[in-house]
């Protein structure tokens, strides 16, 4: 069975992770039963250009074709750059891992965000943590910095930036836990849609492919994401819509956090709400808070958004 990853050290370590899980599961030590085909996608091509382009769904592109015609067998994403509409044919096959989904905060001369200084400036290319910031530190600046982990971790470490945030997920996963200088808070700040967590697809047609991964499912984490990404859907979210969910289950229960900003970070809108820990009441869940906002935040997020918005 051949894996499909993008090309980033990152990528290709959660791929390698799948690959071992296989083996484990097959009975055999041997992960390279599991070869790993790597792929430059569009959005790795874009970068900056990524909003105007198209999105998240341009890290999945070139990996989606590669399924459909047959050269690899399944693909392993980050799950939160997997679009929440999946093209005919491809499913979601399991959801095998989800690391810890908050954000560590990166500083060299502060320990945390409310440390820093006034005019200190926040370095990052996602409008979640831009706007999310702005709304908790108005008197911040944040400016554009993009690139792979250790492009971003160098450029702190150069003063070029005063701080910046990065998936706590991927340095875990990289060993790079070093860097941190403390963990973001989650109910001030929630992290992405599906954040630290693994998805692996494959053609809806394969079997022998599904009936392998199948076991790799675990359920805590297929609910909890199914939850936020309904959530998600329901906004219509795109890299143009700062949005954040995260779902917990505890004590047989689902706890569930999300909010929407406008980019300045003035606006915020957010639902938090509990259910029963199935996926069916998750994805209810998700979708009806998701429409609540849309419905409240409509016409002041449209007027200040204009074509960007929903």
């Amino acid at each position: 069975m051949i894996i499909g990853s993008r090309g980033s050290p990152l990528a290709l370590t959660q791929a390698r992770q799948v690959a071992a899980m296989l083996a484990a599961q097959a009975g055999d030590a041997d992960a390279s039963t599991f070869p790993i085909e790597s792929f430059m996608t569009s959005g790795d091509r874009l970068q900056g250009r990524l909003q105007e382009q198209g999105g998240k769904g341009l890290f999945t592109k070139e990996l989606d074709e590669a399924l459909l015609d047959g050269r690899i067998d399944c693909a392993v994403h980050s799950m939160k750059d997997l679009p929440t509409r999946l093209p005919e044919g491809i499913v979601l096959a399991c959801v095998p891992a989800r690391e810890d989904p908050r954000d560590g905060f990166i500083a060299t001369r502060a320990k945390t965000l409310a440390a820093l200084p006034e005019g200190a400036t926040i370095g990052t290319a996602s409008l979640r943590r831009q706007a999310q910031t702005l709304h908790l530190r108005p008197d911040l600046k944040v400016e554009l910095l993009r690139g792979r982990v250790e492009t971003r971790l160098a450029k702190i470490e150069s003063g070029a930036f005063d701080a910046t945030y990065l998936a706590l997920a991927g340095l875990k996963r990289l060993n790079l836990e070093q860097h941190i200088a403390s963990i973001v808070d989650v109910d001030a700040m929630p992290p992405a849609p599906a954040q630290g967590a693994l998805a692996i697809t494959a053609r809806a047609n394969d079997v022998r492919t599904l009936t392998l991964l199948t076991p790799l499912n675990i359920a805590q984490y297929n609910i909890a994401t199914a939850t936020e990404r309904s959530f998600l859907a329901a906004l219509d979210g795109s890299c143009r819509t700062p949005i954040a969910a995260l779902a917990r289950l505890q004590d047989g229960k689902l706890d569930f956090v999300g909010e929407v900003l406008t980019p300045d970070g003035k606006h915020r809108w957010r639902r938090q709400a509990q259910c029963a820990a199935t996926l069916e009441d998750g994805i209810a869940l998700g979708a009806r808070l998701g429409g609540e906002i849309r419905v409240e935040a409509g016409a002041l997020y449209s007027a200040h958004f204009g074509d960007a918005g929903w």
